[in-house]
């Protein structure tokens, strides 16, 4: 297959990458992706339809072509209160689970950001490392059936991090929203054996601050709720009034939730530099917050706390018991379990990546903690970029880097290629 067919300015590969959170798209060779849409989406089941229809209004809104059903895809849209919308997400342990609603949201990318035939685009498709034969197959499938696209290629969003990093080898360390991975890379290549995932991530982080915010007894209200409200001093009750909504779903009301207690987390919390120990902290400086609803409070100690589970999960509530492990623990286990020749390469290229490692100190305590851990015969380096779009957005990155390599264009599975073997090509292309 000549790699020219898909190289050179005339016509750019499309980059896709799946998180757990938002599904970035854009074209190979930018910097940053051109659309960055959450991946949950809003479901209304649609009873009273009679005929099946497709279409889309200004909002982003769909009627499903497979089920009566409406979509509600993008942040605009999906952020309105509509009564009887369900907030889900097609994916389950960041691979793909249910197949209409990925389709819906790949239709959107296309129709509202893309903005160009597909016929006309080589895709490269992130995965996570612990896909499945499958649903790669699957994937390969849909992209090729349905949107006639001229060639596919799928790659490990492990794979892609350490190369927007400009390594081929080294441990990537990846915390998203609902898992901790620690994922050995060599020569490009997943080492599956020794991958290590830990459910403490940004979302029990959000657990943790929400069982707090219960204890202190303070209502997260989201704005959508939100008439009147008037300024009150430090630590006073709120005065607000409420808007009222009909048959509005307990999905929807968690999702609006937890966009506050994000925000939250990014602009209040941090990691603290060593174990933490509520008497060191007598005199710590504060951090003040104003909840959408006009309740404003500096916090202190508490910024430090709700962390630490995710590198010391013994002493937090909840989760007594759990095998889980600390983002430290995460990162040897995986390299103890690494061939002995590998480990120095891998202590030396620990790369950093995901929304959750944007925490004010997260970096500082992984190093200081590794330190302890490496063997005198190895060097420690971790790896991260200083700027929150190159973190959150590192395999995407990764893969407008790889799309746009000449030596890449021999790569692709072409059309003609899967027309003569099939989905299952892609095992074989795609290691």
């Amino acid at each position: 297959m000549s790699g020219g067919v898909y190289g050179g300015d005339e016509v750019g590969a499309l980059v896709f990458d799946v998180g757990s959170t938002s599904f970035r798209a854009g074209f190979a060779g930018e910097d940053a992706p051109k659309a960055d849409v959450p991946t949950f989406i809003g479901v209304i089941e649609d009873c009273s339809k009679t005929e099946i229809q497709m279409e889309t209004d200004e909002m982003g809104e769909k009627s499903g072509p497979l089920t009566a059903k409406k979509y509600f895809i993008g942040t605009n849209s999906l952020h309105v209160p509509r009564e009887n919308m369900e907030v889900v997400s097609p994916l389950k342990d960041a691979t793909i689970e249910d197949w209409d609603m990925f389709e819906n949201l790949l239709e959107h990318v296309y129709k509202r950001h893309i903005r160009s035939d597909p016929s006309l685009h080589p895709v490269l498709m992130s995965e996570a490392s612990w896909n499945a034969r499958a649903k790669r197959e699957k994937t390969t499938e849909l992209m090729f059936e349905k949107y006639d696209i001229p060639a596919f290629f799928m790659c490990k969003d492990a794979v892609l991090t350490s190369f927007a990093h400009g390594r081929n080898t080294g441990l990537v360390i990846h915390s998203g929203s609902n898992l901790t991975s620690a994922i050995p890379v060599q020569d490009g290549y997943v080492l599956q054996q020794a991958i290590v995932k830990s459910p403490l991530a940004g979302d029990f982080v959000s657990a943790q601050c929400r069982s707090m915010f219960e204890e202190k007894n303070i209502e997260i209200v989201p704005p959508y709720l939100i008439a009147t409200k008037e300024a009150v001093k430090e630590g006073e009750a709120p005065v607000f009034t409420k808007k009222s909504f009909k048959n509005i779903t307990k999905s929807f009301h968690n999702y609006m939730t937890k966009q506050i207690i994000q925000d939250f987390q990014a602009s209040t919390l941090q990691v603290s530099d060593g174990p933490f120990d509520d008497s060191l902290f007598g005199s710590i400086p504060t951090n003040h917050y104003e909840f959408p609803n006009g309740y404003n409070y500096s916090y202190g100690v508490e910024r430090f706390r709700l962390c630490e589970g995710l590198f010391d999960p013994s002493n937090v509530k909840g989760i007594e018991g759990s095998t889980a492990m600390g983002i430290t623990q995460v990162a040897t286990t995986s390299i103890g379990m690494c061939d002995i020749d590998m480990r120095p390469s891998l202590f030396s290229n620990i790369i950093v990546s995901g929304g959750n490692t944007l925490l004010n100190g997260f970096v500082d305590r992984l190093n200081q903690e590794l330190a302890s851990k490496v063997p005198a015969s190895a060097r420690l380096k971790v790896i991260s970029h200083n700027s929150t779009l190159e973190r959150r957005f590192s395999s995407w990155i990764g893969g407008s880097i790889l799309a746009s390599l000449g030596s890449f264009q021999q790569m692709w599975i072409s059309k003609q290629e899967y027309e003569e073997h099939g989905k299952s090509c892609v095992e074989r292309k795609c290691p």
